[in-house]
């Protein structure tokens, strides 16, 4: 069975047809500038192309994948950070996405599950990273949002004898439920809502539905782990204000006694 989808002018087609459709509905329906979905079709088009071409050339070697995900997990900081609006505090966001990654690759790769080779390690380590990001940036902002509009709860705290990172912790850790939801539901409903990425991937490729569903739960509990560790981190440095907004106003001045 040889189910993958190859580029062509039937693909061309189609895509064009939906990102039309799109833009109808948006105009339609007042969602915003229709220009947005063509914008956003032709950068991702752009960007996979890209893509494609440096893996197939990286992926042939193990030196080049390690440095393919070195990037991947640069671009995943700069972006948790850019969304939690952490400013310089952002490198700290490197830490709880490593903690998050480190919790799991290293496992993988020396138990054998996943093979040390570019063609399973960049993918693998994607997925992983991905979901890391997510859940770090969630529970930053998060966590963040709910210091400065609780400050109020974090002074109480104080004046009853607790240090600021406990206050602080009291405020934020709630928030980390928030954070891991997703992932928490996207494991509980697999095969019943949604068919996710990496099963689908590995049965249009494979074509086989056993080998498809190993890959998919291994990824899935990989997450869970990955994302609870770097909600923990996220939600330990913000409390201890190592990670904070890039403007605090008034909090920030409240707060760094």
């Amino acid at each position: 069975m040889n189910g993958v989808i190859t580029p062509g002018l039937g693909l061309a087609v189609v895509c064009t047809i939906m990102v039309a459709g799109a833009v109808v509905v948006y105009l339609a329906a007042g969602l915003g500038d229709a220009a947005t979905v063509p914008r956003a079709a032709l950068r991702g088009t752009a960007q996979l192309a890209v893509i494609a071409l440096v893996l197939a050339a990286a992926l042939a070697q193990l030196w080049s994948s390690i440095v393919v995900l070195v990037v991947m997990f640069g671009a995943a900081v700069m972006t948790s950070a850019r969304r939690s609006n952490a400013g310089r505090s952002a490198a700290w966001l490197a830490l709880a996405i490593g903690c998050g990654l480190g919790s799991v690759l290293p496992l993988l790769l020396v138990s054998g599950v996943v093979p040390f080779e570019g063609v399973a390690l960049v993918p693998i380590g994607g997925i992983v990273l991905g979901g890391t990001m997510t859940a770090t940036s969630l529970a930053a902002r998060r966590a963040l949002e709910a210091i400065e509009q609780r400050w109020g709860e974090v002074e109480a705290a104080l004046s009853l004898g607790l240090t600021e990172r406990d206050a602080r912790l009291e405020v934020a850790r709630p928030t980390a439920a928030d954070a891991l939801l997703p992932g928490v539901d996207q494991t509980r409903t697999v095969g019943l809502v949604t068919l996710p990425g990496a099963f689908v991937g590995v049965l249009i490729a494979s074509g086989s539905a056993i080998q498809a569903g190993a890959v998919q739960i291994l990824v899935l509990i990989a997450l869970l782990l990955a994302q609870s560790c770097a909600v923990a981190t996220t939600i330990e440095l913000v409390s201890r204000t190592k990670i904070r907004r890039a403007t605090r106003r008034g909090v920030g001045r409240t707060s760094s006694r």
